[in-house]
């Protein structure tokens, strides 16, 4: 993989401004995208350079693809980070960082085609054998939706297929709310990642579980990980380079993950893909693929 210097950072808030930090640390000039309502944020002031990319609405900046191409091509950028939420889920930027040789600060494009997918990553779970939730398939409408919810059991969650932080999630406890909300979330998923698509999970009320971050790189395909500990990227970049190789159990072809017994909060993962970021979620009382 080419050495990288300088890096277009193509998200906005707390999440660019993380970014930033790690790029001073590591030496590596941060160039910001930002809307027309974000060029006066604290990660604006933060970034050595800031290039505007459209309008206040993330539908006309943070989530057009040719628009982030051009702003990196334009500052001169080696990679593109999308952090995460807008684009860091769509194969089409990574797709597109390929074809101009600029590096992508995420997992390859097959990679999110398998795991960014909600429904495709829930399929990919039982085929090794992991519980999930119950529900549904993609919900094409509300009277779709009704009847997925009879099924399932009320209270249900929609969800959105390509969602994360939150974003398109709603709980329906009856018939009379669904539509919409089934509406509403739609909307919300099309405005926070430029898809609308929505499934339904039976929602489960206080519920504890243990969220898990997995971490890969180019040079250190395997990684272990520490539930509730996120390490600097300086601090996964060193520690990937002296953490002794982990079995693996788990093997689907294309994910291989084991949970070490004389340690509950160390796991391991393998990934194929640079750079690799996923999330697990973990039930205490019972295991389910999130």
């Amino acid at each position: 993989m080419k050495g990288i210097s300088r890096v277009l950072i193509a998200n906005r808030g707390e999440i660019a401004v993380r970014i930033i930090r790690a790029c001073s640390e590591m030496g590596i000039y941060s160039v910001l995208a930002v809307s027309e309502a974000d060029q006066d944020s604290l990660a604006a002031r933060m970034a050595d350079r800031t290039v505007c990319i459209g309008p206040a609405h993330p539908a006309g900046s943070y989530l057009k693809v040719e628009t982030i191409i051009a702003a990196a091509l334009g500052a001169g950028a080696d990679a593109i980070h999308p952090g995460y939420g807008f684009l860091a889920e769509q194969p089409s930027l990574p797709d597109a960082c390929a074809k101009y040789d600029l590096v992508f600060v995420g997992p390859k494009a097959a990679s999110i085609r398998k795991m960014g997918d909600k429904l495709v990553a829930r399929e990919m779970a039982r085929a090794v054998g992991i519980p999930v939730i119950p529900g549904s398939r993609l919900i094409g409408d509300p009277i779709e939706a009704g009847r997925m919810a009879e099924k399932i059991g009320y209270p249900v969650l929609l969800k959105a297929t390509a969602g994360g932080g939150g974003k398109g999630m709603k709980i329906a406890r009856g018939h009379g709310e669904l539509k919409t909300l089934f509406d509403e979330a739609s909307a919300e998923a099309r405005n926070a990642f430029g898809d609308e698509r929505l499934y339904m999970e039976h929602f489960i009320p206080n519920a504890r579980h243990i969220e898990v971050q997995i971490f890969g790189d180019a040079l250190a395909i395997s990684c272990t990980c520490l539930s509730g500990i996120v390490p600097s990227s300086v601090d996964i970049r060193k520690w990937s380079r002296r953490r002794p190789p982990q079995p693996w159990i788990l093997n689907s072809g294309t994910t291989s993950a084991r949970r070490r017994s004389t340690s509950p909060v160390i796991f391991s993962m393998k990934m194929p893909g640079r750079l690799n970021s996923f999330w697990i979620r973990i039930r205490t009382d019972s295991i389910f693929w999130r």
